[in-house]
């Protein structure tokens, strides 16, 4: 297939290029040429958002980085036709207020954690659907895998490195749940090839684990056992935690109906501290380990 993906420089979309032209199809890249460009794929160096961005057809469009509407109307207008579509959106479409675990059917509306980040998806996914009816949109949690910048699982690995004593928010037990962004890749390829009747599919491991599992298993990664101190609720978690103090659960059925094998949280985590052993620069670092370190 001749494929388009957005962006194709960092994590998500890098993972999906990669993926794809693996699989042994004809993949282009679309991203402003910013940052240094993978091998085996082909290149348009414009931004989405040009004035007069003309692109060619394709038979399938894989939109990793859609944040708000005019982000799909530019891509769409620059289109000649409408060909197979999935959106990369998010979980943070979901108000916090729905009942748990969010599923598909549910209404979508502001979230007090994400903010103007889930409400720009929100019109997003909205004008998707309105110009493109057999467009598909899956709603991500908390992604992870090799090339994710983000200091998350990188926190844990780089405390598990220093031997230092993890500090938990509260006894640890809040759930979260992940998705392998390799799986997230397989489960477009295998949208792409079944055209399912569903539209719209969260996707994630079916089981949550707790913040103490998860750090444990980090640690593990790494050949490391963690030491956990327990930090009052008084304290905001962002400034020492790379999560949100916010806990949800995605109904990911008809995922699961598409894609029943996943990659095992413990393995994924592994792949991802190998990457991190060799790449450990790139991770875009917050000043957790120092807030800990003069307030805790």
């Amino acid at each position: 297939m001749r494929i388009l993906v957005t962006g194709g420089t960092v994590f998500v979309s890098l993972n999906t290029a990669a993926y794809f032209a693996g699989r042994g199809h004809q993949v282009t890249v679309l991203n402003r040429g910013s940052r240094p460009q993978m091998e085996g794929v082909e290149h348009i160096c414009q931004d989405r958002l040009d004035e007069g961005l003309t692109l060619p057809a394709f038979d399938a469009i894989l939109d990793v980085t859609p944040y708000t509407q005019e982000d799909i109307d530019a891509l769409l207008n620059a289109l000649p036709d409408a060909p197979c579509y999935i959106m990369v959106s998010s979980s943070a479409v979901y108000p916090e207020t729905n009942v748990q675990p969010f599923h598909e059917a549910q209404p979508v509306g502001p979230n007090a954690y994400w903010g103007a980040y889930g409400t720009n998806k929100i019109a997003a996914e909205q004008c998707l659907l309105e110009r493109v009816p057999h467009a598909y949109i899956v709603r991500p949690p908390y992604l992870y895998g090799p090339w994710n910048v983000l200091h998350r699982e990188a926190f844990a690995f780089e405390c598990a490195e220093k031997d230092r004593p993890f500090y938990l928010p509260g006894d640890g037990s809040m759930p979260l749940q992940f998705f392998h962004v390799r799986d997230l890749c397989r489960l477009m390829e295998r949208i792409l090839l079944e055209q399912p009747e569903q539209h719209i599919f969260n996707t994630g491991n079916p089981e949550s684990v707790t913040i103490r599992e998860w750090v444990t298993l980090c640690y593990a990664a790494a050949g490391k056992e963690p030491r956990f101190v327990e930090v009052d609720p008084s304290v905001p978690q962002r400034s020492y935690f790379p999560f949100h103090a916010y806990a949800y659960q995605l109904d990911v059925t008809r995922q699961q109906a598409l894609l029943p094998e996943l990659t095992p949280l413990a393995e994924g985590l592994g792949e991802s501290y190998e990457w991190y052993r060799e790449h450990r620069d790139l991770v875009c670092r917050k000043p957790m380990l120092e807030f800990i370190d003069q307030s805790l």
